[in-house]
């Protein structure tokens, strides 16, 4: 069902909490992925020499286009902004709106690691954290 294999997207999960959990990254509070999008790049930009972000970004600017819309519409699925029943619509969708800026966006998502988990759970994919 998935084009990300799971051992990977477990992975990304606990790499994403543990660059998250670190106490100097700060979030503005007004992070929207439209066009106020810079304060991603500015996040991650101030962490460049952190080896969690570095191998993060690498493991996923490594995967291929559709892998990473992928874990796009994993992100929005488990966020609630498409039902279960939806997912190869939210595919798509995803696949549509990908571009190499979306992944820093993702990673710099500060929920992400949660959403990428519920989006399996109402999935029904079977996970261990």
């Amino acid at each position: 069902m998935l084009r990300i294999n799971l051992d990977t997207l477990l992975w990304i999960v606990r790499s994403t909490r543990e660059f998250h959990a670190k106490e100097e990254v700060v979030f503005p509070d007004d992070s929207l992925e439209g066009n106020d999008g810079d304060w991603a790049m500015q996040v991650l930009a101030d962490h460049g020499s952190d080896m969690t972000l570095q191998e993060l970004r690498m493991g996923v600017h490594g995967m291929e286009p559709g892998q990473q819309a992928e874990l796009l519409a994993l992100k929005w699925l488990g966020r609630g902004d498409y039902a279960p029943e939806e997912w190869e619509e939210t595919r798509r969708e995803a696949m549509e709106n990908w571009c190499p800026e979306i992944m820093d966006r993702l990673i710099a998502t500060p929920l992400v690691s949660e959403y990428l988990l519920e989006a399996l759970d109402l999935l029904g994919i079977e996970h261990e954290e």
